[in-house]
């Protein structure tokens, strides 16, 4: 299953069709201002918003009903699918036993990384900060600060060194320099994360968030030296520590999260491997050489050992996508499912909850922005380089 491009980022235009199907109007009669509510009037927008939200709730039911008779029971006989899919369920005496002899013996670590920015004139720094925690307590936090720093060639014409600093700032948002500034951060960031797990915990399962395949790893973020380093830690994660899970909080893979409302609480199924995304990622290259077919080849010899699923705690919280090692995919599954099942009404591992609050507590905008305000003081600038936007975030 793979998606195509927004045509946002393909330099397409959307049809008027498109948004006719879309939201059920034509585009002419939302950019009519007289067409639109005056005033706030409370009664019509409630009325509107139960109406629109009983609609979708009825047709989602209609939907699971189809999912859970109709696809579910065929995961296991689809051409060319995993022999492991399917449908499983997982009982409460199955979780107890993974919170007695792995949560809360400290045999499980988690990490999350949080990412914070402050951008000026004459300066751009980012804080990419990591965090490791079991239920015994921190394995550790980790942090990283970078400066974004201009350097203009030295002119002994004033008027020209002071256009060159003028022509590269207002091209830098025209280029793609600060796109690949902003890819950089999270890719790092991503790696950070994977690197801590492997390097800096020690404990017999380590749990992350997201695809551990992720984008951004598996571009490089258009850094060839962050390509290789992000495949060698994903390479050692996948062929030589196997005992990983990692749990999506997004609404990425809208087609698979469709199908696991379909299962009934302490249900997962187990759908493909990583295979097919690595391919998609590594397919739509726009560049090859010696970066694209390490790319490949780790598609091929890793992304086919790690598996994507699904997990569902209880009927009232959404279900979650994990990914696996083949090997330990079923253990993998009832780990995140009996740390989830603690906040049954997220449906998410609540130590993953713990390990995002411990970075943000530590590496979060508040303290990160009150050391660059106090620096910009010490410096005699105040408040001067601060947007009345930034500061009203």
């Amino acid at each position: 299953m793979s998606s195509r491009l927004p045509p946002e980022e393909t330099g397409e235009l959307f049809g008027d069709d498109d948004y006719r199907e879309t939201f059920g109007e034509d585009v002419t009669s939302v950019l009519d201002l007289d067409r639109w509510s005056t005033g706030l009037d409370l009664d019509k927008v409630m009325e509107r918003f139960r109406s629109e939200i009983a609609g979708a709730m009825h047709k989602e039911g209609r939907l699971r009903t189809l999912v859970r008779n109709e696809i579910l029971p065929r995961l296991s006989t689809r051409s060319g699918m995993l022999p492991e899919a399917g449908v499983y369920k997982v009982t409460p005496e199955e979780l107890s036993l993974i919170h007695e002899r792995l949560l809360f013996q400290g045999k499980v670590d988690a990490v999350a990384g949080s990412s914070v920015n402050h951008d000026s004139l004459p300066i751009g720094i980012s804080q990419i900060g990591v965090g490791v925690v079991g239920y015994q307590g921190n394995s550790g936090a980790f942090s990283k600060r970078l400066f974004r720093k201009e350097m203009a060639a030295r002119n002994t014409n004033p008027a020209q060194e002071a256009m060159d600093y003028i022509n590269m700032r207002q091209n830098r948002f025209q280029g793609n320099k600060d796109t690949l500034s902003r890819m950089a951060r999270r890719g790092i960031r991503t790696y950070a994360e994977r690197a801590a797990l492997l390097n800096k915990s020690s404990a017999e399962w380590r749990m992350g968030i997201g695809n551990p395949c992720a984008h951004e790893l598996l571009s490089g973020s258009g850094y060839m030296t962050l390509l290789e380093r992000s495949l060698s830690v994903l390479q050692r994660v996948i062929h030589e520590h196997k005992k990983f899970v990692f749990v999506s909080g997004s609404l990425q893979d809208r087609g698979f999260l469709t199908m696991g409302f379909a299962l009934d609480a302490g249900e997962y199924a187990l759908l493909e491997t990583l295979e097919s995304d690595g391919e998609h990622i590594v397919g739509g290259w726009e560049y090859g050489g010696r970066s694209k077919r390490m790319a490949w080849e780790f598609v091929r010899d890793s992304s086919s050992c790690v598996v994507k699923g699904l997990f569902r705690i209880s009927d009232h919280s959404p279900p979650r996508l994990f990914y696996a090692h083949r090997e330990h995919v079923h253990e993998a599954a009832w780990v995140a499912m009996a740390d989830s099942v603690l906040r049954p009404e997220r449906g998410f591992p609540l130590l993953l909850d713990v390990a995002e609050m411990s970075c943000r507590s530590a590496f979060g905008d508040d303290g990160f922005l009150g050391l660059v305000h106090d620096a910009y003081a010490q410096a005699g600038a105040n408040l001067q380089f601060f947007s009345e936007r930034s500061m009203r975030r």
